[in-house]
């Protein structure tokens, strides 16, 4: 969970490199990945830590995406 916490700080950020929907979409991403983790929390909780490396992997492909797709 302090992964995710740390993606979150990562998402939002990201505001001074991507546009507002590139750091919506990671937003919203790390709602999707937080629910599952208050799901997992108890009956799976070896998985939530692969969560805050999927949200970090998820913000790279978006930073380096989008900067490379709005790049003139």
């Amino acid at each position: 969970m302090i992964g995710l916490a740390c993606v979150l700080f990562l998402d939002l950020g990201a505001t001074i490199v991507l546009r507002w929907w590139a750091v919506a979409g990671l937003v919203l991403a790390w709602v999707v990945l937080f629910v599952i983790a208050c799901a997992w929390w108890t009956p799976h909780p070896r998985r939530v830590p692969w969560l805050a490396v999927t949200g970090l992997v998820l913000w790279v492909v978006a930073v380096a995406g989008v900067s490379l797709a709005t790049r003139g």
